[in-house]
């Protein structure tokens, strides 16, 4: 590498790392793990460095390159099969399909703003997300926090369009059972 691409590159690291951890780190939700995606992605663009044309802005061509490594991370975490029996939608409803009455889902009170802007709200969330199955929960986040399509998704977890929505209405249904027994909120 050249002396001026290393200036170069020295000057994004300085404009761009915390912006991309930020980013890295809401979409994984571990530091550490958005660190090593951070360093990985400048560690990318240094080896590519010849292959940036500017027809595009730096920043954006970064922010490219980490969104392929934080899909390339949940690709390869969901590589191991899940039972989908571990969890069962014999949990909340009976036989007739209807919901149970311990299980029913509770109104959530909004008065106070969005959910997503209460940071206890949020907490318990990501810890919810965090207690799922591997597949469930990278289901969940690339839908949800990374806004995939479902076919895209089943393609980049290698599962078909049923299993899917099998995962995500599993999830979906742990989730909010998940957040109602651990989200105090003031009714």
């Amino acid at each position: 590498m050249e002396a001026s691409e290393s200036k170069v590159l020295s000057q994004w690291v300085e404009q761009f790392a915390e912006p991309m951890f930020s980013w890295a780190n809401h979409k994984v939700s571990d530091a550490q793990l958005a660190q090593d995606l951070v360093q990985d992605t400048f560690l990318a663009a240094s080896e590519k460095f010849s292959t940036f044309e500017g027809k595009s802005s730096p920043k954006t061509w970064l922010f490219s390159i980490l969104n392929f490594k934080i899909i390339d991370y949940y690709r390869a975490k969901v590589r191991q099969p899940v039972s989908m029996s571990s969890l069962s939608t014999s949990t909340f409803f009976n036989n007739d399909g209807d919901w149970l009455l311990n299980k029913r889902p509770t109104s959530w009170n909004e008065d106070e703003g969005h959910l997503l802007d209460n940071e206890e709200f949020n907490l318990i969330l990501k810890s919810c997300i965090d207690a799922l199955p591997e597949k469930w929960a990278a289901g969940i986040k690339l839908k949800y926090l990374i806004n995939k399509k479902g076919d895209e998704i089943c393609q980049e977890l290698g599962i078909t369009p049923t299993n899917f929505w099998q995962i995500m209405h599993r999830a979906k249904l742990q989730l909010r059972d998940c957040v109602e027994k651990n989200w105090k909120r003031e009714n």
